[in-house]
């Protein structure tokens, strides 16, 4: 037996909710793919311009950022905490070499390429250790570092988009081996466009959160 390629899953005709214009879109993989090209090309630059700061500050640790705007908005107070370099290099290393990846998954599944189910298992895993990685970064960096770095939230904010449309993918098209009835589930999750009602949520949830730590202090 093959894997099963990956490609839209079949709709049933009388199902409404797999014929509102939502769904068409979300499932003609276009959408899809494009969020994700956008989301990791915007990863990229974000790492990119945060490597090059490490580097700047691995020769000065004082030097003076350019996203160094205020107490609480600072690059520099981000990059020079121990949890910038956990691995024991700089954490933006890492999206450059990652992103990548994604870019080329996106390009070229837009191109009509099917990645065998493997694959997108072992890409859901790997970006799903990515996706919580950043959400630890972000945690230290609200309630232990005491500062934000715009490229990093750029980061947070890519990754969420990026974690969300390939795991919509991989139930979509039942890569993932879940349990029938689990799978029947978030199936009809997906279907409902519940997942981009919890993006959302889920991202102005992070957005209150900040607001409500630092308050003014952002704008200060």
């Amino acid at each position: 037996m093959t894997d099963r390629a990956v490609g839209p899953a079949d709709d049933p005709v009388d199902d409404p909710v797999a014929e509102s214009w939502l769904h068409r879109v979300r499932d003609s993989n276009a959408a899809v793919w494009v969020t994700m090209l956008v989301s990791s090309v915007a990863s990229l630059v974000a790492s990119f311009v945060l490597s090059i700061d490490a580097l700047r500050l691995a020769e000065d640790p004082n030097a003076d950022l350019g996203c160094n705007i205020n107490a609480v908005i600072s690059c520099g107070t981000v990059a020079n905490s121990w949890q910038s370099s956990l691995l024991g290099f700089p954490n933006a290393f890492l999206g450059l070499i990652t992103e990548p990846v994604v870019i080329t998954i996106a390009v070229a599944s837009l191109a009509g390429v099917r990645f065998p189910r493997w694959f997108m298992v072992a890409a859901q895993v790997v970006y799903t250790i990515g996706f919580v990685f950043a959400y630890w970064l972000f945690y230290e960096a609200m309630f232990d570092i005491g500062a934000l770095c715009p490229w990093c939230l750029l980061v947070t904010f890519a990754t969420t988009l990026v974690f969300f449309e390939m795991t919509y993918v991989n139930i979509r098209d039942d890569n993932l081996r879940l349990p029938r009835r689990v799978q029947a589930a978030m199936t009809s999750f997906i279907r409902s466009n519940l997942d981009l009602m919890v993006l959302v949520v889920w991202l102005l949830v992070l957005l209150l959160a900040v607001v409500l730590k630092y308050g003014e202090a952002l704008f200060a």
